[in-house]
């Protein structure tokens, strides 16, 4: 891996409720100095991020339907309209994990078609968070070849709400199934750059976690 410029693997990432304005700051100047791909933070404080991060090369990323994604497909392509509208670059949906344990995966294929080709028409890229520790191998299959139909950026593993986060097993799985274009997003507990190269040589290509620069400083130390 490029240690010099880790950053460029890096979504930091600060999802908790009672985050505060300051921390956004703080979190949008990490991110220029540490040079991260982005910042996924919630709707409401893009407006403050695209502030702070206008001219420079970190985008904004944010969620949508988080953390559960059990919601109306209206209400995320919503979502994803106002993020848009203010600023956001990427956008994380949640799935409807539901839909997909009940084997509605024409539903879930419906409703990623149509958030994807309403995102693109916005310039928005996307992500589709599968929540893999809810799921058992089949369904991670089912999640990624309806993704190779729709054909989204990426897809993401967590949310960081589950029980567990990402795993080296699950990244494999994903891109060992999902076509070669669609890039994998891994999150939730990624806490060291161990674990981190581990995920990238999996077959992530980018790291969502709250511990990017605990994560960037032991690339440095080599």
């Amino acid at each position: 891996m490029m240690k010099p410029d880790f950053g460029r693997y890096i979504d930091h990432t600060l999802l908790r409720p009672i985050g505060t304005t300051t921390d956004i700051h703080r979190l949008c100047s990490e991110a220029i100095e540490y040079g991260m791909a982005a910042v996924c933070i919630f709707p409401s404080y893009i407006p403050i991020a695209r502030g702070l991060l206008k001219d420079t090369r970190v985008k904004i990323a944010t969620v949508i339907a988080f953390p559960f994604g059990i919601t109306f497909t209206e209400i995320k392509e919503a979502e994803m309209r106002a993020s848009a509208a203010r600023g956001a670059d990427e956008t994380d949906f949640v799935i409807n994990i539901a839909a997909l344990k009940s084997g509605e995966d024409k539903f879930v294929e419906e409703e990623m078609q149509l958030l994807t080709s309403r995102a693109r028409t916005l310039g928005v890229h996307t992500k589709f968070i599968i929540e893999t520790a809810y799921l058992s191998e089949d369904e991670k299959i089912r999640a990624c070849k309806i993704a190779n139909r729709v054909r989204p950026d990426f897809m993401k593993t967590s949310t960081g709400y589950g029980p567990a986060g990402a795993t080296v097993d699950d990244v494999r799985l994903m891109r060992t199934t999902l076509l070669p274009e669609i890039q994998i997003k891994a999150a939730g507990g990624i806490r060291s750059y161990a674990e981190a190269v581990q995920l990238l040589q999996a077959g992530a290509s980018r790291l969502g976690t709250s511990s990017g620069i605990k994560i960037i400083e032991e690339a440095r130390k080599g």
